[in-house]
């Protein structure tokens, strides 16, 4: 197939990051489950074939449309962080940051299990049990490894290897190879679990064995035991006739809309698509919307993010009204940090119901703290939280951290039309932004888009970037007007993982 040929089906379609995955949530189509029923089968799947991405140890978070009542709502199924957790835990060990591996890495309560469970009450039609066998003899049989999860294997080998993860993930001593069958037959107990006893099972036995294997970890029983998914309003914004919705607070989403918002003042279907101008445009108005995801993104339970100010038309056109076309906004020389490691999967039934999710562990394999007998790597993801005193994200018990999932669904004329995600870390509202925007100011097809030339402003919410990094597709001309422009432009190989997935 060519690279820019899409997919075509008249009555539902998955697309995952991992075939398995893919074909598990076909299945449970064909068998008569809707789109909710095939989302939990296409992400158990997916936390057994891309264990260093996602897992029952992460979080996750839904943006569902249900064709029966009409509405898009929202999952959030982000944990939070231990009663026990606090600032001062960090400062008294002599730590000026949360470590990013290991167990003292601020592990929040994973929010995955509940998630699905969440999702099964709400609108499922199948029993998890059915949803769950899927994943669970993948991961009792095994399953051929990949080229990305054997080279993220090779990667952790590098740093200080966890015993546990070791145990699962280095058979007899070696690191194993692209094709090489991979069992975790831990995981699959753990996963039969979830099946049979539900959420509650899950993180009673989950505490239980963190208390004996790992005591460094703060959560307890109790952090599992109060944990719940949330379910709320998407945020959204008009974007030439189409309605884009995206996952609100404690995501970083709304900077997407922002940045929208700003372009809405441009007329970019009058410019070329891969040119300076239409570039500079894109990458300023996101460069603004960084700003204000860096000052007001939290937990709305413990900081109240300006929404409809934020989203408003005049603050589009204060943002709007910095941009100069003679002259690019100036870049910080600040250091960035890696990007994260994402899993990303879109479903329509044939009902035209839609799920779009996104699950992580945040960094390749989170934490690298795999918990032994159970096979599940925790996700390192309160390592985003700050120890700085009055800084909104900073470290509070029970807090859920600042985080750069985000999924999207856009709507024209009020039905369903793209159902978009990705993968790489800060940069996601950034692939959300250029996807969009090829498919509704460039008719592009949703292949075309993904596969377009992308750049990525790297950075985090502490740091701004302090370069715009070019995919060496981009002609040089275009790469060399930026730079006319002040742009500090870096140009890197094709389909290089700072650019993300989608």
């Amino acid at each position: 197939m060519h690279p820019t040929q899409p997919v075509l089906a008249s009555e539902a379609l998955v697309a995952s990051a991992h075939p398995l995955a893919s074909l598990a949530g076909v299945r449970v189509l064909q068998e008569g489950g809707n789109a909710f029923d095939a989302a939990i089968a296409v992400n158990a799947v997916l936390n057994v074939t891309q264990p260093h991405m996602c897992g029952v140890g992460g979080d996750i978070f839904y943006l569902i449309y249900s064709s029966k009542e009409g509405s898009v709502r929202f999952l959030n199924g982000s944990g939070r962080a231990a009663k026990k957790a606090s600032v001062e835990y960090y400062l008294k060990r002599g730590l000026k940051s949360i470590p990013i591996y290991g167990p003292l890495a601020c592990i929040t309560v994973p929010g995955c299990v509940n998630g699905w469970e969440n999702l099964n009450r709400e609108y499922g039609s199948k029993d998890m049990r059915e949803l769950l066998r899927f994943a669970i003899e993948y991961a009792v049989k095994g399953f051929p490894i990949s080229r990305g999860l054997a080279a993220a294997i090779e990667q952790i080998t590098k740093t200080e290897v966890h015993s546990g993860w070791a145990e699962v993930y280095l058979p007899r001593g070696r690191k194993p190879s692209e094709g090489e069958v991979l069992k975790q037959e831990d995981l699959g107990r753990s996963l039969t679990l979830v099946a049979e006893g539900g959420a509650d099972a899950f993180y009673s036995m989950l505490a239980e064995e963190i208390k004996k294997n790992e005591p460094e970890i703060l959560l307890t029983e109790e952090d599992f035991k109060a944990h719940t998914s949330e379910w709320s309003e998407p945020i959204s914004t008009e974007y030439r006739g189409y309605t884009v919705y995206e996952t609100p607070p404690n995501t970083q989403a709304i900077s997407a809309l922002i940045a929208l918002n700003v372009l809405n003042g441009f007329n970019l279907r009058e410019k070329k698509q891969i040119s300076t101008e239409t570039i500079h445009l894109l990458v300023e108005a996101t460069r603004l919307a960084y700003e204000d995801r860096a000052r007001y993104i939290a937990d709305p339970k413990f900081f109240n993010t300006p929404l409809n100010h934020l989203l408003s038309k005049g603050h589009a056109d204060d943002l709007r009204s910095r941009i100069s076309t003679t002259h690019a906004l100036p870049y910080e020389g600040i250091s960035t940090k890696d990007q994260g490691d994402t899993t990303y999967f879109a479903i329509v039934d044939k009902d035209r119901n839609c799920v779009s999710c996104v699950q992580s562990l945040f960094h390749p394999f989170g934490s690298h703290v795999l918990v032994k007998g159970t096979g599940i790597v925790l996700h390192n993801r309160g390592s985003y939280f700050t120890l700085e005193e009055g800084h909104h994200n900073k470290l509070e018990p029970n807090k859920r951290p600042f985080h750069t999932l985000c999924a999207s669904l856009t709507f024209k004329d009020g039905e369903p039309h793209i159902i978009l995600g990705s993968m790489g870390g800060d940069g996601q509202p950034q692939t959300h932004i250029q996807i969009l925007s090829s498919i509704i100011d460039y008719n592009l097809n949703i292949q075309e888009a993904i596969f377009a030339p992308r750049w990525v402003l790297p950075g985090t919410i502490y740091e701004k970037p302090k370069a715009l990094l070019m995919e060496s597709r981009f002609p040089i001309d275009v790469v060399e007007g930026l730079r006319a422009l002040g742009h500090r432009v870096d140009v890197i190989e094709p389909f290089s993982s700072l650019m993300g997935h989608a």
